[in-house]
């Protein structure tokens, strides 16, 4: 396997300019980037494949509020109200005790 040497001309330019600072002179080098994009698309689509439409169906949501993050959202606060009073059950603790604070008695109003 060859290996090409390596040419100025891949190089970025560099630029240098002086600062002067507390009667110092100091040389500073910056390099300037250039972004670079690169495209690749398929010269034919495979057999089969469709091409998706530009904009979805769906609705636009009401103030960041969508059906399908509500549903999941309520169907993961129901396992874990579930959860909470199972091990409740279990434990025959509250989870506040559990994790160490202390509770009183109520209000012990007189009824």
């Amino acid at each position: 396997m060859s290996t090409l040497p390596l040419s100025t001309s891949l190089l970025p330019p560099l630029q240098t300019f002086s600062a002067h600072g507390h009667g110092l002179s100091r040389n500073l080098c910056f390099y300037r980037k250039k972004q670079s994009y690169l495209r690749v698309r398929a010269a034919k689509l495979p057999e089969g494949v469709i091409l998706p439409k530009v904009q979805p169906k769906s609705q636009p949501a009401f103030l960041g509020f969508t059906q399908t993050a509500e549903i999941w959202n309520s169907r993961a606060c129901m396992i874990g109200l579930i959860g909470t009073f199972i091990v409740e059950l279990i434990l025959n603790k509250g989870i506040l005790e559990m994790i160490g604070v202390e509770i009183g008695k109520g209000l012990d109003l007189p009824l």
